[in-house]
């Protein structure tokens, strides 16, 4: 029987060992930090840091409560992905933290003005059709395609199957069509 290395890890930890948690931290704060980042947005890269944060904080005082029912991983994805959600239903209407010289800095000089403004039309109804969408489709679609993580590991981070994930970003390009159509954007 294989021993699970978080098993020890949280032991330890729970035994007063310092260094046991911040080996926790150090295997997970990256993972935390991309899970946080798919839900909120990749404009928030501020606020999923705040949320590595808190997650950490939340796990070192309840350390002592994990009961080992689920694997650690899985217990600190979930916590993540409810901080994650909570957060964003606080700031849905926040603007991201992007300056006009940053988004000045994004356009490019191989596009006309037309195309430009045109392109920058299609990008924000495509934000605001994903914002539209469910929750876990959202984090399935920014982890997968925007941060590019593997269908395995969106699976793990999710806390699903893969062929569950698989159908989540089906669904949620199938999802994603249809609504540009609507608004539009047909050569999405």
């Amino acid at each position: 029987m294989t021993i699970d290395p978080d098993e020890i890890l949280v032991a330890r930890a729970v035994a007063g060992d310092a260094r046991a948690f911040e080996a926790l931290v150090e295997r997970y704060r990256h993972r935390v930090f991309r899970l946080a980042v798919s839900i909120l947005g990749p404009q928030f890269d501020v606020e999923a840091e705040d949320v590595t944060q808190d997650v950490f904080l939340r796990v070192h005082h309840a350390l002592a409560t994990f009961r080992g029912d689920s694997k650690f991983g899985s217990w600190i994805y979930r916590i993540t992905f409810n901080l994650a959600v909570n957060l964003k239903s606080r700031v849905r209407f926040k603007a991201p933290h992007l300056s006009d010289e940053t988004l000045a800095g994004l356009t490019s000089d191989a596009r006309g003005p037309g195309e430009q403004l045109e392109h920058a039309r299609r990008d924000r109804a495509l934000e605001a059709c994903v914002a539209d969408l469910p929750e876990v489709y959202q984090a399935a679609l920014r982890l997968h395609y925007w941060m590019g993580e593997s269908v395995a590991d969106v699976a793990t981070l999710l806390e699903v199957p893969e062929n569950t994930v698989k159908s989540y970003l089906h669904r949620a390009r199938r999802l994603l069509r249809v609504m540009l159509n609507e608004k539009g954007h047909h050569d999405v």
